[in-house]
């Protein structure tokens, strides 16, 4: 079975009650459990981790090949826009990465209108809410099925 890490970075473990009016009401625990109802219809397995440390998300994304998975699913959140380090992560690993976002970063703040992370990315959804997580996983799939 085909192995995906998805990485919910800073602050998504205050989904549903942050900025609601950007972020909707939908938790972080309802957007992994729908995440694993699509895993199991795709017949793919899922490792599914937060972090608000810059670190922890290199350290996941620079082993993921190493251990075992086909690709990544991936909100980096505000280290989009940062983080060089996640970036060449991705790029290194060489593996299928989909980067999502619940808003639209290009119709929000002159700061968050770039993504460190899409150059490096196979593809990028955002501005569709939960929902972006949801179609992101489904082309990662498609993506590691070919």
């Amino acid at each position: 079975m085909k192995k995906i890490l998805v990485i919910h970075g800073p602050n998504l473990d205050l989904l549903g009650e942050r900025e609601v009016n950007v972020y909707g009401r939908v938790t972080l625990e309802a957007v992994n459990e729908k995440l694993k109802q699509i895993s199991k219809k795709e017949k793919i397995s899922l490792k599914i981790i937060q972090s608000n440390h810059e670190g922890q998300i290199v350290d996941a994304v620079g082993k993921a090949k190493k251990n075992g998975f086909s690709a990544i699913l991936i909100n980096p959140a505000a280290y989009t826009h940062t983080s060089v380090a996640i970036r060449d992560a991705i790029a290194a690993v060489n593996l299928p990465t989909v980067e999502v976002h619940l808003s639209n970063i290009y119709s929000r703040e002159e700061f968050r209108q770039h993504s460190l992370i899409s150059p490096v990315a196979t593809g990028q959804i955002c501005g569709f809410g939960a929902e972006s997580y949801y179609l992101g996983l489904i082309a990662v799939c498609k993506l590691i099925k070919k």
